[in-house]
């Protein structure tokens, strides 16, 4: 199945953005931490910003953190540890053109003003290479611990999208349960771009049709090819039922890349260790079926992290350049 987008081009909405995402290509980006840590849920982050730094001369085109207020045992991963804003703000001083990544703000656990403020400040000092991927949440454990309920968070992640939007106007004014904005003050800085581009993690409690409407992109999981196929088809559909231009649809993907190129896959969580030579075909696979961006996590890579992203460089981004 072929779901490749026709489309000539996204919405041009910032520098990260339009670099990242293009229709009929697809980019290469990382997860942070960029480090092994298969045997703990916390990761070593020595020489973190090194790794980052690294990852941008070898040309991958994004770096993705994780939004993870609590280390909950039972989810069993820290993500980056340091606090996502904190952490972009040192990315953004310490890098100069890879797109600077979220996936993704957990919305309900914080006020959209604080999120709408932190993540414009991280765009503009970034040079507009922010990408915000959101999303409702899936871990029940912290709520209580920000006295937030856990039932009703699809409909506080709608009012959050509603108004960090409308925080990117200029002395908005607007009104939901998180607050009032009467048009008598303004949030400061506004976005390097049009907007800060929002992309929707997964489900997020949301019915599909407002997904495709309000999102700028769309965040999906590794599937089989054909219900990858068919899931971006359908996201693909109700974009154009909304009318407007085509938006790109990117995923995550755990890999172990092995020493023998030609080494087969096999499956670990939410991924596949293998050679690079399978690794290229899966890439090229999932190309035309319509993602356009897919994020490496290399938490359960057996080899030396620094030789895995040389070879990373040399095998396989030659091919998939947004």
């Amino acid at each position: 199945m072929n779901t490749m987008s026709t489309a000539t081009e996204f919405e041009l909405i910032n520098p990260g953005y339009n670099r990242t995402f293009k229709p009929s290509r697809l980019s290469i980006g990382l997860v942070v931490p960029i480090v092994q840590y298969a045997d703990s849920p916390v990761p070593d982050m020595t020489g973190h910003i090194a790794r980052a730094q690294l990852a941008e001369e070898l040309g991958f085109s994004a770096l993705w953190l994780r939004d993870v207020p609590f280390n909950v045992p039972s989810f069993g991963d820290a993500g980056q540890i340091y606090d996502p804003f904190v952490y972009l703000g040192a990315l953004s001083a310490t890098t100069h053109h890879i797109a600077l990544g979220v996936a993704s703000v957990v919305l309900p656990l914080r006020h959209p003003a604080h999120v709408a403020k932190a993540a414009a400040s991280a765009d503009v000092m970034s040079g507009g290479r922010l990408l915000l991927g959101v999303a409702s949440g899936d871990r029940p454990d912290e709520y209580p611990a920000l006295n937030s309920s856990f039932p009703d968070r699809g409909e506080r992640f709608r009012d959050s999208v509603d108004y960090i939007r409308a925080a990117s106007t200029h002395y908005p004014q607007f009104e939901n349960g998180y607050g009032s904005l009467t048009g008598n003050m303004d949030l400061l800085p506004k976005p390097e771009g049009s907007r800060l581009p929002l992309l929707i993690t997964g489900g997020s409690q949301q019915h599909p049709d407002w997904i495709a409407q309000n999102g700028d992109g769309w965040m999906t999981y590794p599937r089989d090819a054909i219900s990858q196929g068919r899931v971006v088809t359908d996201y693909r559909r109700r974009v154009a039922d909304a009318g407007g231009k085509d938006k790109p649809v990117m995923q995550s993907l755990y890999i172990d890349l092995l020493e023998d190129t030609n080494a087969a896959a096999h499956p670990i969580h939410l991924g596949f260790r293998s050679g690079s030579r399978f690794l290229c075909s899966y890439l090229e696979e999932i190309r035309a079926l319509g993602i356009n961006h897919v994020a490496l996590n290399l938490r359960f890579n057996s080899a030396d992290i620094e030789t895995t992203l040389k070879r990373l460089a040399d095998e396989v981004l030659p091919g998939f350049t947004a």
